[in-house]
Order: structure tokens, then sequence, then C-alpha cells
């Protein structure tokens, strides 16, 4: 069982990062739960109204998105939680940025399947 739902969390982390980085909102609405609740680098707390209007306005913009590392912990049939390692080339709110940063999500598995509840990110040194 366990590994099935790795199996399902890799294809969704794979999708995810394909939305990032094309700022697809569509797919990003989709794997999102409506009550996200994400803290950014600089300790902001961000929702995801808010994380799917920087992508649809060009507040973020990825140039470069490349994954390190990925650690899955299955904590049970509906929760997981992952870290991610990813060098990212962004531009936020017009401020560019590179360089590692680490991120932590949690996966929640309701009835719209698969979908990130919570999280962080911050830069690594």
């Amino acid at each position: 069982m366990n590994l099935e739902i790795e199996t399902q969390i890799r294809e969704c982390e794979a999708r995810l990062y394909t939305a990032m980085a094309a700022s697809d909102v569509s797919e990003l609405d989709v794997l999102i739960a409506d009550d996200l609740l994400f803290v950014g680098p600089t300790g902001e707390l961000a929702t995801k109204a808010m994380d799917l209007e920087l992508h649809r306005t060009g507040g973020t913009q990825f140039h470069e998105f490349v994954p390190k590392e990925l650690e899955i912990r299955v904590c049970s049939e509906n929760v997981v939680l992952v870290a991610a390692k990813i060098f990212l080339s962004v531009t936020y709110l017009g401020n560019a940025f590179s360089g590692d940063y680490r991120y932590m999500r949690v996966w929640h598995k309701g009835e719209n399947g698969w979908q990130i509840v919570g999280g962080s990110a911050s830069a690594t040194v």
C-alpha cells in the first residue's frame, strides 16, 4: 500500500513541478486544496487564491526549475509528507531570485483526490 501511495505522490509532484514552471493555473487549481496554508521563504502566509493569482498575473515566473531531491513519508492512506529540494531561478513580484530551496508539503487525499493542504519553502545554505 505504501509503495502505491508513494508512486501516486511522485506523479502528483511531477505534475506540480510542470504546472509551477508553466504557470498552469488550471492544473494548479486541481492540485492545491481550497484551504491551503503555505509559508513562503520570507515567512509570509499564502493561500491558494493568492498563489493562483500570482501565476495568473505573472507575479511569479519560473525561469529554471530543477528538482534535486524528493523524500516521501506516508503517514496514512490519506496523508503524506513530502520534502523536496529544488534549484529555482524565479522572478517574484519583480525581484529575481535563484538558488536551492527546500519545500515541505502536506498532501491529503479527499474527495478531489490528492491535493496539497499545507507547506512551506525556505532557501537552503
